[in-house]
């Protein structure tokens, strides 16, 4: 009985029958014309009509019949048209991506062009992106002077994100090591089974430390087929920075180096792209481009199931004009 109330999922295998239902109304004029015409225009007063007595009460009844008639006609009307209720179920079938977020964590990402700072900001956009891509293997790699991996290449991106809202300044040396950070990412996904690797390597400074130079990472990128977008973070020209100074941690303003040129040769060397972001609108501009750049494809298969209600309707017609026929053969055979 549910399913008989679940208006949104039902549907009618032969519509048309209600066409049937056009009939109710002309029947009922038939009836009432018919009423009217039977009327009597003479009363008779002989004792005869005393025998018809015990009839009458029965004859108010009368217009059940007709009632019940209609009843079947319309219940039969409905179950011609084969009420349906449906359900449809879905099978996704996705080749992702595997991607590694390789991030720059180093003193300068405390610089304050970015709103409440470039680490902070750089966090945040990348949890939207992390969200953006439910079906992709998504990997955390982060570097300053070393590099380690924070999450390896992972579907579970709860994990994922607990993992990069925890990152942090100072959890590694200090440094630049570009070269470091794309060889740890690049190692992660040698043995990567996606239809394409990615990383996406975002930095603000030029590299000047590691034990792999970034040319020699970038080499084996374009020997495990990786792809590389670069990002560089950073405004135009200055910015406020803590710097340490004999009188503790002060805001300065400081010079904004970040290496384009060997960003924009990691990224065209590998079928890449080279981004500049220099705020935080910027910067989310940067991940959606990268996003519609890396479409994961995805196959839905819907299969649509239908379970037969007509049964309740076609008894109903069945019974009501079944108890027409038995009550117009019997209880009111007697009545003209």
């Amino acid at each position: 009985m549910s399913n008989l109330m679940d208006w949104k999922h039902i549907t009618f295998a032969h519509p048309w029958f209600f066409g049937l239902l056009l009939l109710i109304p002309l029947m009922i004029w038939w009836h009432l014309r018919k009423k009217n015409e039977d009327n009597p225009a003479l009363r008779l007063t002989t004792l005869g009509g005393l025998s018809a007595a015990s009839a009458g009460g029965r004859a108010r009844f009368r217009p059940v019949l007709f009632v019940l008639r209609l009843i079947g006609l319309a219940a039969l009307s409905v179950a011609l048209a084969r009420p349906q209720s449906s359900n449809t179920t879905e099978n996704v079938d996705s080749e992702g991506i595997d991607i590694i977020l390789s991030i720059d964590v180093s003193g300068s990402m405390l610089a304050e062009d970015f709103k409440p700072n470039r680490i902070e900001a750089a966090k945040a956009e990348a949890l939207k992106f992390i969200d953006q891509r439910p079906t992709d293997r998504i990997g955390l790699v982060i570097f300053s002077g070393e590099s380690f991996t924070v999450c390896p290449i992972t579907i579970d991106h709860n994990v994922l994100k607990n993992q990069l809202s925890q990152i942090k300044n100072g959890m590694m040396t200090d440094g630049t090591s570009i070269g470091m950070g794309l060889a740890t990412a690049v190692d992660r996904l040698r043995y990567a089974k996606g239809k394409s690797k990615v990383v996406i390597l975002m930095t603000d400074g030029v590299n000047n430390t590691g034990i792999i130079d970034p040319s020699t990472a970038l080499e084996i990128a374009k020997a495990f087929g990786v792809r590389i977008y670069t990002i560089g973070i950073g405004t135009m020209g200055q910015a406020l920075m803590p710097q340490q100074t004999p009188f503790g941690i002060q805001k300065q303003m400081v010079p904004v180096e970040i290496d384009e040129r060997l960003l924009r040769q990691m990224a065209a060397s590998t079928k890449g792209k080279y981004f500049r972001a220099t705020g935080n609108r910027s910067l989310a501009s940067v991940y959606d481009d990268i996003d519609k750049m890396e479409k994961t494809r995805i196959d839905i298969t819907s299969f649509k199931h239908y379970a037969e209600l007509f049964f309740p309707f076609a008894m109903i017609a069945i019974i009501a004009i079944a108890v027409e026929w038995i009550l117009r053969f019997t209880v009111f055979r007697s009545i003209t």
